[in-house]
């Protein structure tokens, strides 16, 4: 363990930012920590990491954490509440209270408008870089698996005291965003993934996994049940309106369980767009390969070899059927949509 412990303190990247991390707080300073976006625990354990690297080098006199949107999965909710954190919305904090302000599992681009023109200082991420900002100490590894490995090493680096509802948060972070090692993950995710193990509350884990599915959900599986598409080994199911993406990732992640299903696509209305989520088993076909070429030319798709996922705007869709929102039609954009990447791959490959 002291030898992992050791590999993952001694990176020279982490050390001269662990470095210059601590150098930017001051005595009696303020934090602002950003989530974009509904926070997971990926983003919450690397908020709680940084908060305790700089707490333990001058406590600080004001800390809020700040997402854009408000936890919408049962288990992001359930975790947030053992984790004891406070989670505010952007709208309703003035960030120039804050001297630090700090991105998380995001980049400054990714708020748009919504930060009013305050450039963040600090922004840790795994994301690839697709468009350019600058930030005093910006640290961006998209070869990482989760940003809690990253955040794993800043912590030892910065040779602090790790409580272990930390190295609970750390862990169920890494395992929740390389979902259990199912999607890309690094040397540096395993060996993180061993250390906050061995020192984790990993009971309070399992108890918050097996809790997963809302009562209340339960008739979108009946829903998808009866109104799915079967394509040999592929299911396609639009639910109509839905209270959240995260119902499509629920249903698509059941329906990849049945015997002989390798690929599921479930698309809801959620507000003012579309969401079509992709679920594979990672073997046969990429995900993210399939959702950029199938819709990236009318929304933003991109996503993982097992796990993918397209936004589509509502005026968009309205456009490409005629305003006709019904199962019939959304299935028959679905299928069409797929059926020009097959198409578009048989023209490259000489087949046509």
């Amino acid at each position: 363990m002291k030898r992992i412990e050791w590999l993952l303190a001694r990176k020279e990247e982490t050390v001269l930012n662990v470095f210059k991390l601590k150098s930017m707080v001051r005595e009696n300073d303020s934090l602002a920590v950003l989530i974009y976006g509904s926070p997971d625990p990926d983003a919450v354990a690397s908020a709680m990491a940084l908060r305790e690297i700089l707490n333990q080098t001058q406590p600080l006199a004001k800390c809020v954490f700040v997402a854009t949107e408000h936890v919408i999965r049962h288990q992001n909710a359930e975790f947030i509440r053992e984790m004891k954190v406070e989670i505010q919305m952007l709208d309703k904090i003035d960030l120039k209270e804050f001297r630090l302000i700090a991105v998380v599992d995001a980049q400054p681009t990714f708020f748009g408008e919504a930060l009013g023109g305050i450039k963040p200082q600090i922004v840790l991420d795994h994301h690839p870089c697709k468009t350019v900002w600058h930030a005093s100490l910006a640290d961006v590894r998209p070869n990482y698996g989760a940003l809690a490995t990253i955040m794993t090493e800043y912590l030892l680096a910065a040779r602090v005291k790790i409580p272990k509802r930390l190295y609970t948060a750390l862990l169920y972070g890494i395992r929740s965003d390389t979902l259990n090692f199912e999607r890309d993950a690094s040397l540096e995710d395993i060996g993180a993934y061993y250390l906050t193990f061995s020192r984790a509350n990993r009971q309070l884990i399992r108890r918050i996994e097996l809790n997963q599915i809302p009562d209340r959900f339960l008739k979108y599986y009946d829903y998808a049940y009866h109104h799915k598409r079967r394509y040999r080994d592929r299911m396609i199911c639009f639910l109509g309106p839905v209270e959240s993406a995260d119902v499509c990732v629920q249903v698509a992640d059941f329906h990849l369980r049945i015997i002989n299903v390798f690929n599921v696509i479930v698309a809801g209305i959620v507000k003012d767009r579309l969401i079509i989520i992709f679920r594979g088993d990672g073997y046969r076909q990429d995900c993210g390969s399939i959702a950029m070429k199938s819709f990236g030319n009318i929304g933003n798709a991109g996503g993982h070899r097992s796990a993918a996922r397209v936004e589509i705007p509502m005026e968009t869709l309205r456009a490409a059927l005629e305003n006709d929102l019904s199962q019939e039609s959304v299935d028959r954009f679905l299928v069409q949509h797929l059926r020009r990447k097959k198409t578009a791959a048989a023209k490259v490959n000489g087949r046509t």
